[in-house]
């Protein structure tokens, strides 16, 4: 699944998402059977103990203890529900050897410190691990973390001053997440394209049904439930996970081991490290939907050279192609793409293409044909090739759970890549399918897997690794293409051990302040399920960023792993230079930042491909026993090197508090600091390489100058390493590189700065050794050296060393004083309406919190229950959400017109609890809506008065009807219905098989609807005046229903408005 919220908790959980997901994509009826799960939850059976040890006493009083083996290695452990249950499991696909998990290891193992307990109700499997003083938290991310308070967090954060005082040891702690707030902690994997997603979003792009979690003595523990189907995983509960998915599955324990680091080594020893990217994928990279020819694209490669900004890629989406048919190029807007990429390579850029599964079901297309040949597309149950729509038209799908199909779309991306193709896009390939209520194939379709990962199943087994097997397809066909070459792949779906083949991103976001704080934990929390190569599309992906937004997404940005600009067709022009001098500028440093420090990260790279270690990581990283760390959403580790970021709109970094972890944190910058940008840190004993600003990757010489930023540690010792090579190919598996370990050590005012160790069996070449010593407040010392041989540097004197730090301090001041700020647009003077027009208003009070967008149609563009935590309604800003129109036709006036905001009322704490618009739509008319929050439920009332109506019309407007239209999404799309009891009497289940019905006279509901999600076990209920209510229309869209209601049709006079008042109320399965 896709999935990624976050809050640095103890307790870590990668589903598939990247990103918190509200949209979850339909899980399998058979993966996830809810209705008779409930249905016979009390009907659960008790099968035969093998093997176990005490529990908690909070699991199920029918769950029993798992049996278990020792496997992998040392501290591994396989648990299964019985003997029987073991043999019956499916082979694993996330080990990169299945065996490794079948096969017991005979070593002197101690018993498992932690032994899960499972029950089986109506063909799930439940297993409960308690863990006494573990601390439940969630990183969200695609893939997990909760945002329910990053409202009020952030808020907190605009009441605090900064503390810099950073040059010796600090002992600020940072306030972590609690239990309290993953009390509504629950995710599904089942990869889903969610579009848009929010902080309530469930599923997201990928599935990681992986869990790390935190001890309070600091030790980390993991676990893996190691099934490719749908896995419910509930958080909810204090030091209690509980993971659900259909029987039989085995659940990998990783530790307890000293630290994260090492769970996340073992991990990798059982899912595989990311592939070793080649270091032009590590600089900036430019994209959009679509750079619509080769003219363009030229354009842009052309405007950040003359600009001086760094970047290394362009990438070509969907529209390169001929009608949007996989291997071929549009012919009149990419004629030559080979001309294309040469005259890109000349100027220092790589070009990455994106490839879709779905392929156009298309006589004569030699794709189609030469599939079609071999057999290869997934069935239907009936056995005949599955046929969806997607950008092409009507598509079939590869089936990449066969051998056959995997080579034959090898050979295919082998064939494309001779026209110069430096690396592939895999986009859509949950799989997306378009016109379905589930936006994915039926879980019916059959896929005539191999032997070695599960054999022929039907679309529920497979559907969570159809992205990671594609990835797999093309990275192997890059390979053959050039095996002399790294390939770079790109997948937006993936299962956990997808990193060997491919990196990722966090999907479609949105351009919004709530979006770029999100992504920092969505990118760590992909690391830390071994997914490191990842980041967000800088700037959002749909709406139209703001200058200030944007500048400050790429400083953020620019420190990611991953670093790719992207934005949606449709809206403005998302590249550097697109926002003004100011923002251009701030984009500029940002990336030439980056660009100096890719010898530290491409170093972080080779360990993480080594070693499984993370590239980026939470703070809290830097003292897991600091639990108060763990609440810190603004800032990450790159090894030992702190960012701190502001996600605060009206904040620069200098104007928020900078909580550091215990020990010695020294500032530092390249003269370059600016309110936009994050402030950084280097840890106390560490060294780091960095390099010159180039303007791509390929501008570097081994001969370069090395420079080393040292900060030393209490004790005046430091250490670093810097990995070089080539920066492409595999001579480094051979020893084609070199690996150096830098010490530094402070003797009676000397800082001999010298080589301990070298590996590899590249020669060192000749250059100088540029080393800077930090002091503290950015100020440094530095001298130069020749690389390898020993440098001496005097230490200055105290009363000197105050003087730099004082001088340093005032320097910063100054720069952070004159700084060019970015225009904030969003910020606008006036009365009410125009005051709220650029800025989406939050409506908060009892159980409800509501996004109104008074500016287009007044709709309601997010409705989220607080107490169970769940999004019924998330929408962009133009379109979908909660509109109204004026007329029986589909989004007549009133859903797109400006709405005055006439009244609001406050609560003491100052958040609105109501709200009052009023929008023209023409005629001398008008739409009157009163939005009000109270306890359980929230109130519209709506009407379509008559304002100004003509007096030769003898004051009667035009035929008109109030039409209430809210878009629902579905979390559960087949285990969603609605439910009412008509005012005939008659009862009405109506599942979204049905498409679309209108109720009429006595077959309305009689005052009372409800979508009811039985995965959740909640319904949300509107209750209306049957009085004021003619017609209730259903209609099931692509993971959507609008439950809609209408007034009768007729003129309205100032006296005789029509009028429709009705709530919104969350309750439980009765």
């Amino acid at each position: 699944m896709d999935s990624y919220i976050h809050n640095f908790p103890t307790l870590f959980f990668t589903p598939t998402s990247l990103i918190p997901n509200k949209i979850l994509k339909n899980p399998n009826p058979i993966s996830c059977n809810c209705r008779n799960f409930l249905r016979d939850h009390n009907k659960s059976r008790k099968i035969r103990v093998i093997a176990g040890s005490k529990m908690g006493e909070s699991a199920a009083a029918s769950a029993i203890k798992m049996v278990f083996e020792p496997i992998l290695e040392e501290g591994v452990f396989r648990f299964d529900c019985s003997a029987d249950a073991r043999t019956e499991a499916f082979p694993s696909v996330s080990f990169v050897n299945s065996k490794h998990r079948e096969t017991p290891i005979t070593s002197n193992h101690k018993v498992p410190s932690y032994i899960p307990t499972s029950e089986h109700v109506s063909g799930q499997q439940i297993v409960y691990f308690e863990v006494m003083n573990m601390v439940i938290s969630f990183l969200q991310e695609l893939r997990f973390t909760e945002q329910g308070k990053l409202v009020d967090r952030l808020k907190e954060q605009e009441k605090e001053s900064v503390s810099n005082d950073i040059s010796s040891t600090s002992f600020h702690k940072l306030s972590v997440i609690c239990h309290n707030e993953c009390d509504k902690l629950q995710v599904f994997t089942w990869n889903t394209d969610a579009w848009g997603y929010g902080t309530g979003t469930t599923s997201l792009y990928q599935s990681h049904p992986w869990i790390l979690a935190i001890l309070s003595n600091g030790e980390a523990f993991g676990f893996l439930a190691d099934t490719t189907k749908r896995c419910e995983i509930d958080l909810r509960k204090e030091s209690t996970a509980k993971l659900i998915a259909p029987s039989p599955f085995p659940v990998v324990t990783f530790g307890p081991f000293d630290s994260v680091t090492d769970v996340l080594t073992s991990l990798s020893h059982a899912v595989g490290t990311v592939f070793m990217p080649p270091k032009w994928s590590l600089g900036y990279q430019q994209c959009r939907w679509s750079y619509d020819s080769d003219s363009r694209v030229r354009e842009i490669a052309k405007t950040f050279r003359e600009k001086g900004i760094p970047c290394d890629v362009i990438w070509m989406d969907i529209d390169y192609m001929d009608g949007f048919r996989c291997f071929t190029f549009d012919q009149e807007n990419f004629p030559n793409p080979r001309s294309l990429v040469d005259d890109l390579h000349s100027t220092g850029f790589k070009a990455i293409w994106m490839l879709d599964p779905g392929i156009k079901h298309e006589k004569g297309y030699f794709v189609y044909e030469s599939g079609s040949e071999k057999d290869i597309w997934v069935q239907t149950k009936d056995k005949k090739p599955f046929i969806g729509d997607v950008w092409p038209g009507p598509c079939v799908f590869p089936d990449f759970t066969q051998e056959k199909a995997r080579s034959w779309w090898s050979n295919l991306v082998k064939d494309f890549t001779s026209n110069g193709v430096d690396g592939i896009w895999n986009d859509m390939n949950e799989p997306a399918v378009f016109k379905s209520i589930t936006k994915t194939m039926p879980e019916s379709n059959i896929h005539r897997g191999d032997d070695e990962l599960g054999g022929h199943q039907n679309h529920l087994h497979y559907h969570n690794v159809y992205g990671m097997l594609m990835a797999r397809s093309t990275y192997e066909g890059m390979k053959l293409a050039n095996p002399d070459k790294r390939p770079f792949v790109l997948t937006r779906a993936g299962f956990i051990g997808s990193q060997r083949y491919a990196a990722t991103w966090t999907g479609d976001n949105l351009s919004t302040w709530e979006h770029l704080h999100m992504s920092i934990s969505m990118m760590l929390q992909l690391g830390l399920s071994g997914q490191p190569l990842s980041g967000p599309d800088i700037g959002g992906f749909a709406g139209n960023a703001t200058p200030k937004l944007f500048g400050r997404w790429f400083g953020v940005g620019s420190m990611f792993p991953f670093c790719r600009g992207h934005s949606e067709k449709g809206t403005i022009d998302h590249e550097p230079w697109s926002f003004g001098e100011e923002c251009e500028e701030v984009c500029r440093l940002a990336l030439k930042r980056r660009y100096r420090l890719l010898p530290h990260m491409y170093t972080l790279f080779y360990l993480a491909h080594k070693k499984g270690h993370p590239v980026a990581s939470p703070t809290f990283f830097a003292d897991l026993k600091d639990a108060q760390l763990r609440k810190n959403e603004n800032s990450f580790l790159l090894g030992p090197l702190l960012v701190y970021c502001s996600t605060v709109s009206n904040l620069g970094v200098h104007e928020i508090h900078h909580t550091l972890p215990n020990g010695t944190w020294m500032s530092f910058d390249f003269q370059d600091s600016h309110p936009d940008l994050p402030a950084l840190y280097l840890q106390g004993g560490s060294i780091i390489p960095f390099g010159p600003a180039h303007q791509h990757v390929n501008e570097a010489n081994p001969n370069d100058d090395v420079s080393l930023l040292i900060a030393l540690d209490k004790n005046g010792k430091a250490e670093g390493v810097l990995f070089e090579d080539d920066g492409d190919g595999y001579e480094y598996i051979t020893g084609g590189y070199l690996f150096t370990t830098y010490v530094a050590e402070l003797k009676s005012s000397i800082i001999t700065v010298n080589i301990s160790k070298t590996e590899g069996s590249w020669k060192r070449p000749n250059r100088p050794l540029h080393v800077h010593i930090l002091l503290g407040e950015g100020a440094m010392v530095d001298a130069w050296g020749t690389d390898g041989e020993d440098l001496k540097i005097t230490m200055p004197s105290e009363n000197e060393v105050a003087n730099l730090i004082f001088a340093s301090k005032n320097n910063y001041k100054t720069r952070m004083e004159n700084a060019k700020s970015i225009p904030d647009v969003e910020q606008a003077g006036g009365n009410k309406g125009v005051e709220l027009s650029g800025t989406p208003v939050e409506v908060k009070g009892g159980e409800w919190a509501l996004k109104v967008v008074p500016w287009i149609g007044g709709r309601i563009i997010a409705m989220e229950h607080l107490p169970t935590g769940t999004q019924w309604l998330h929408s962009r800003v133009e379109i979908n959400g909660y509109e109204e129109y004026s007329g029986t036709e589909y989004r007549s006036a009133g859903c797109t017109e400006a709405y005055t905001v006439i009244d609001r009322d406050l609560e003491q704490a100052g958040e609105i609890e109501c709200i009052k618009m009023e929008g023209d739509v023409g005629g001398g008319l008008a739409i009157e809506r009163n939005i009000s929050l109270s306890d359980k439920v929230f109130k519209i009332d709506s009407s379509l008065v008559a304002r100004n109506v003509g007096a030769g019309s003898g004051g009667f407007s035009r035929l008109v009807c109030l039409r209430i239209h809210p878009t629902f999404n579905l979390i559960h799309p087949t285990e969603t219905y609605v439910s009412f009891t008509s005012i005939d009497g008659s009862k009405h289940d109506v599942w979204p098989e049905s498409g679309e019905q209108l109720y009429e006279g006595q077959f309305r509901p009689n005052g009372e609807w409800k979508l009811v999600d039985k995965c959740l076990g909640l319904c949300l209920v509107n209750k209306f005046d049957v009085d004021q209510v003619y017609k209730c229309l259903i209609h099931w869209d692509c993971g959507t229903v609008n439950l809609e209601l209408w007034s009768e049709d007729r003129p309205v006079s100032k006296q005789s408005p029509l009028s429709i008042s009705h709530t919104y109320q969350v309750t439980k399965i009765v």
